[in-house]
């Protein structure tokens, strides 16, 4: 892995500051897209790139500006899609380690439940993020910061 980049936007600030805590501990390099501005701590390690508004700007930012073997922290399924094509990995904020075994599944059930909201039937969005979900990101990231020292 090269460096991390992050889905900013909807990435909830306490998986924001897990992953600055780490770029500083292990010196990897992290990036934030996001359409807007966005605080981060002073570090040689972390940078913020702000794309123009509109869909999709910040995902496409992300796979274009990516190699093979690089990390996206991502809760959109389209984008962690992309990311396993083009040879990266892509973990969700809740801890959830997308792969290529697992990726359609993840579209099928996302493409679902958007016709379901399509048609009207409430679906309601994800519940907040759990301390077991946080847990839970913070072991994968270890875990894939390891392979990495190694």
């Amino acid at each position: 892995m090269k460096q991390i980049w992050v889905d900013a936007d909807a990435c909830p600030k306490v998986i924001k500051e897990t992953l600055f805590r780490a770029a500083t501990r292990m010196a990897f390099p992290l990036i934030l897209v996001a359409n807007q501005p966005m605080q981060h701590p002073r570090s040689a390690h972390i940078r913020a790139v702000q794309v123009g508004a509109g869909f999709d700007v910040a995902d496409n930012y992300i796979v274009q500006q990516m190699e093979p073997g690089d990390l996206v922290i991502t809760a959109d399924i389209p984008l962690a899609a992309e990311v396993i094509e083009k040879g990266g990995r892509a973990l969700n904020p809740r801890g959830e380690l997308y792969s290529e075994e697992n990726i359609r599944q993840r579209l099928s059930m996302r493409n679902f439940m958007a016709e379901m909201r399509d048609a009207g039937i409430a679906t309601g969005g994800p519940p907040p993020i759990s301390q077991k979900e946080r847990r839970d990101f913070a072991n994968q990231l270890d875990r894939l910061l390891a392979k990495v020292n190694k």
